[in-house]
């Protein structure tokens, strides 16, 4: 077993044999050796070409107490991931006649009141409600209640809460589209659900290690630990982790709210490799279903869907190295994603227990293997900045940023991650730990010092708004809202942000 020191109160480990396998790529070695060193990746990776494995690497910890490594054979939840099994389900009925996508929904499923397709709900497009909006009569009645899937078309039909949009005029993803193909899966099928993806998905495709678990179960799975760490202020690994489970608001919604469909299958990278070529070899669907699963879908009006959806996959905006689609997957504390270049035949599979963006990270590789080169990752300096305004307090905070940005070559400040530090401190990105105004000077403070770095920028200007809104200061923030439009016209979010304050401000604070 090889150890990898990093940052004091912080030593990552990886498998020595692991070592020597990533030593086949030797540019992507090197990046998620500085990833882990900058504490900026915990889990496992594979990246493969043509169907050969020519990077492998596990970092960090699958029990943060007691520091067992992460492990290539760990099973990590997939999240989202699993909506590109359903969503091969639906396409494998469609092959077999069962369906085809353009049928409306109530052709399946009788009593459905919307005229949405399962084209649209395969697309996010269908302007569907989130689910539990549909269970909220119910859940008023009886608290306590427990709601799977075979409650939602009752409930639909009984709620009828109203469209977000007309169906197809728009796009918003939500995990709401699987349940409901989840239910046609089972109706068309005569299966249930996991029944079905484990005779027609799993065990054709040689997953083995792949198992249909529900969410309320995922927080103990296997010998990974489900942690949280919800904030870039606190000192990543240094302190005591928080179980998921033992957060009240994830334990308690997912109890409730038992419905599937959309991410409830656990896996390891090896797995999703074997699916990845069972999809490449056609093994689960024909190439022309795939073809069509690939291309993003047009909204009425002919414009691509906004998140650049296909059936079931997302289409990469990025088509220089080619055509990649892909689908990422978020828990708390995790995040996922598997990434194809189907035009090379290459695959990224990314599991992270600490919930950094896997995408991102994926995409960087996908990038290393195409010969691109990407500058090896630096520490954080809005992470020590968050620590040290935490602990230390505004002045001595800004004397380190101000220390650690002459340090260019280990360190760089990041607009993005200010701007998320700004919202861990005001509460409202994970509403788990601090009531949010302990946190509003913090707050302030963060998103202040990013527009003063980026002066240019529009979003800081509008979170900073934001920011003193919610503590109370509505002069100020409409000012940072007049900014943030005069950079950014379209800003339809601070225009009706500042409109409001403004017929406030008129009525007298009626």
């Amino acid at each position: 077993m090889s150890v990898l020191k990093c940052l004091p109160g912080l030593v990552f480990f990886f498998n020595s044999a692991t070592i020597l396998k990533a030593q086949e790529h030797p540019k992507l070695d090197a990046f998620f050796k500085k990833m882990a060193e900058t504490r900026q990746f915990s889990g496992n990776v594979l990246v493969a070409e043509n169907g050969k494995v020519v990077f492998r690497g596990s970092y960090g910890y699958a029990d943060f107490v007691t520091h067992q490594p992460n492990r290539a054979d760990i099973s990590f939840p997939i999240a989202s991931i699993s909506k590109t099994i359903t969503a091969t389900a639906v396409l494998q009925l469609a092959e077999k006649g069962k369906l085809t996508v353009n049928d409306p929904v109530s052709r399946h499923l009788s009593g459905f009141p919307y005229a949405v397709t399962i084209r649209q709900l395969l697309s996010h497009t269908s302007g569907l409600p989130p689910y539990n909006a549909f269970f909220k009569s119910a859940l008023a009645k009886d608290p306590k209640r427990i709601f799977t899937n075979t409650d939602f078309l009752p409930a639909v039909m009984q709620e009828k809460p109203a469209l977000i949009y007309e169906p197809g005029s728009s796009g918003n993803y939500d995990n709401v589209n699987y349940l409901v193909l989840a239910l046609i899966i089972e109706k068309l099928s005569g299966k249930s659900y996991p029944a079905y993806i484990q005779e027609h998905i799993l065990k054709p495709a040689g997953m083995t290690h792949t198992r249909f678990m529900p969410l309320s179960d995922q927080f103990n799975t296997d010998t990974l630990r489900h942690y949280a760490f919800p904030h870039l202020y606190r000192g990543l690994f240094d302190e005591a982790p928080v179980r998921s489970n033992t957060i009240p608001y994830v334990r308690d919604y997912w109890r409730t709210f038992a419905v599937v469909g959309f991410g409830e299958y656990i896996s390891t990278v090896d797995d999703l490799l074997r699916y990845d070529q069972a999809l490449y070899e056609n093994r689960l669907l024909k190439p022309q279903t795939l073809k069509q699963s690939f291309d993003v879908v047009r909204l009425n009006d002919g414009k691509p869907q906004p998140q650049l959806f296909g059936l079931g996959w997302e289409i990469e905006a990025d088509s220089s190295h080619g055509k990649a689609v892909y689908h990422s997957g978020a828990a708390t504390g995790l995040s996922s994603v598997l990434i194809r270049n189907i035009d090379k035949h290459q695959t990224v599979i990314l599991f992270d227990n600490c919930h950094f963006n896997a995408h991102e990270t994926g995409d960087l590789a996908m990038k290393i293997l195409n010969g691109e080169s990407i500058p090896l990752p630096k520490y954080s300096i809005a992470r020590e900045y968050g620590i040290a305004l935490q602990k230390n307090g505004a002045d001595a905070a800004r004397t380190l940023l101000k220390e650690l940005m002459r340090d260019t070559v280990r360190y760089q400040l990041s607009e993005s991650e200010m701007n998320q530090l700004g919202y861990d401190f005001l509460g409202t990105s994970n509403p788990y730990h601090m009531p949010e105004r302990q946190l509003y000077a913090q707050a302030l403070e963060t998103f202040q010092l990013n527009t003063e770095f980026f002066p240019a920028s529009w979003n800081a200007y509008d979170s900073y708004g934001e920011a003193l809104l919610k503590a109370g200061q509505a002069d100020k923030a409409a000012e940072m809202y007049k900014r943030s439009i005069e950079l950014n016209p379209d800003n339809k979010g601070g225009k009706k942000a500042l409109e409001e304050i403004l017929e406030k401000k008129k009525n007298g604070n009626r």
